[in-house]
């Protein structure tokens, strides 16, 4: 209470204790592939087709991701993650989990402070200046740099020498186009000097591989779980709801990849998502199975077991403006967006499946319901071709074997609710441990959870039979308050997809009904 020391009148703000708990977004995806331009292993934001093509180029021969991304937004897709891999600078020899970063090619750099600076690939005529930075009194961390080709400066950068920064000089040269720049080993690195310095030129490039990739395998995508790249450069982002590695198929079609390492990465994606607890894997299969081939794949080299993963088969066929011509993509793209425009429409509880797969003109393989009837109880999501209503998802099951989660709205129904709980109730922390702090608990999730079920997302004809809320003295003893715990159980009833639709006809004759009555 304040102290009121002057006779008068006074207003006073005080907390209502209702502290709404807001949905958390459900279709924020994330795509890990190969580029034509554009930073590697860093998670970059785009919200729509245009700002993916000007940081990441167009359609590229060879190279599955420009399709995924380009069928997300057409689908209904709002916000992607972008990993591009396959870097020539990437160091892929060493064991997955012990990778350096990027070192260029020894007797082709220059040193300064620290740091060593090379041409990218079949770059030629430039030069690095060092000057000193902007402004008065700067920190003596920071200076500038200048990259000149042909005389002419190209980029500038603001640099600093201190890793924990975002100024640091790695991270503000990641996405140059002309120089590569990392740590010296066993060197400290500091503020250099001014100085202006020819960088050599660097060797032609290898022969380019989709999106320019040189070099590429399990390891590349796996990556570094210290220097955050490969799928664990996505673990930092909260709002990611769905992962998608396109590009794995293209490099299994070169041959860089062979039939354990597509398993590996899978399995890695499956962890990913698994360990995160936030997020769902869209695997793809390999190209030109036939329906008997794709269950023999799923049962023997697939065999995966997971509440965080679905499968999706066969390819979609789109139009390539690279090749000017249809082309045969993965599908795991298209039916991301697909998802968010499912959620957008109908809610995340809603199954996404019978939906439209916008852009898709025809299937690799047109599959009948016969052998659908091999495919869908082993969670295979297939994709089929309806005369008069286009091509749709015709599958909405994750690869659990358990019953309790074989449903794919099921599982990202609890993860929506699961993170809107969470980021809900930060405010509990430090708060007294009583009974006053329960019952806003409970009334604060229950709030939520009946609007949920008045949405539909929830199954019961009340509230009651919908969800129940439990945090009082049952589930916080004495024991728990004294270890600063606080213990609330919740359980929902979720709605599943009606997966088979049964209607029983029977004859019946008017004096039967006459009798009857």
């Amino acid at each position: 209470m304040p102290t009121y020391l002057t006779p008068g009148v006074y207003v006073e703000e005080v907390q209502s204790g209702a502290r709404p708990i807001e949905g958390v977004g459900t279709a924020v995806a994330a795509f890990v592939g190969f580029a034509e331009n554009g930073p590697f292993h860093t998670p970059t934001l785009v919200t729509n087709w245009e700002q993916y093509s000007q940081q990441f180029g167009g359609f590229t021969r060879g190279a599955y991701l420009p399709h995924a991304v380009h069928g997300f937004f057409s689908n209904g897709g709002g916000a992607a993650y972008i990993v591009r891999i396959g870097g020539s600078a990437t160091d892929t020899s060493a064991p997955a989990g012990e990778q350096s970063a990027p070192q260029p090619a020894q007797g082709a750099t220059v040193e300064f402070g620290g740091f060593l600076v090379a041409a990218r690939p079949g770059v030629s005529g430039v030069s690095v200046e060092i000057a000193d930075p902007d402004g008065e009194n700067p920190p003596d961390d920071r200076f500038k740099v200048l990259v000149r080709q042909g005389g002419q400066v190209v980029e500038t950068y603001e640099a600093s020498t201190r890793k924990n920064v975002k100024g640091y000089l790695l991270n503000q040269t990641r996405a140059s186009k002309l120089i590569e720049v990392t740590e010296q080993r066993g060197a400290t690195q500091s503020r250099p000097v001014a100085q202006t310095v020819a960088v050599p030129d660097a060797p032609a490039a290898p022969p380019a591989a989709p999106g320019g990739v040189a070099r590429l395998d399990a390891a590349e995508y796996l990556g570094d779980s210290e220097a955050r790249t490969g799928f664990a450069g996505l673990e930092s982002i909260d709002e990611i709801t769905m992962v998608a590695v396109p590009d794995l198929m293209s490099a299994y079609q070169r041959g860089d990849i062979d039939t354990e390492g597509l398993r590996t990465v899978q399995l890695a994606v499956i962890s990913h998502c698994e360990q995160m607890g936030d997020r769902v894997a869209l695997l793809d299969s390999p190209p030109g199975l036939t329906a008997q081939q794709m269950r023999a794949w799923r049962r023997d080299e697939a065999g995966y077991d997971s509440r965080f993963a679905t499968l999706y088969y066969p390819w979609v066929r789109v139009f390539d403006p690279a090749a000017g011509r249809n082309a045969t993509v993965p599908p795991s793209g298209h039916i991301a967006g697909l998802w968010a425009r499912s959620d957008a429409e109908r809610g995340v509880h809603k199954a996404p499946a019978n939906e439209v797969i916008r852009g898709a003109t025809d299937l690799e393989l047109r599959l009948s319901k016969g052998e659908q009837d091999l495919l869908n109880p082993i969670g295979v999501n297939c994709v089929r071709a309806f005369p008069g209503r286009g091509i749709r998802v015709w599958g909405a099951r994750t690869l659990s074997s358990d019953p309790a989660w074989r449903y794919l709205n099921v599982r990202r129904l609890f993860n929506y609710l699961e993170e809107s709980i969470l980021l809900g109730t930060q405010w509990v922390v430090f708060e007294p441990n009583d009974d006053r702090l329960w019952s806003s608990i409970r009334r604060n999730i229950s709030a939520f959870l009946s609007e949920e079920w008045r949405r539909g997302a929830l199954f019961g004809r009340t509230a009651t039979e919908a969800f129940y809320v439990k945090c009082d003295r049952d589930n916080n003893p004495q024991e728990s308050i004294d270890q600063g715990r606080v213990v609330c159980e919740i359980g929902v009833a979720p709605v599943k997809p009606a997966e088979f639709v049964v209607f029983r006809l029977a004859q019946f004759s008017d004096s039967t009904s006459l009798i009857d009555e």
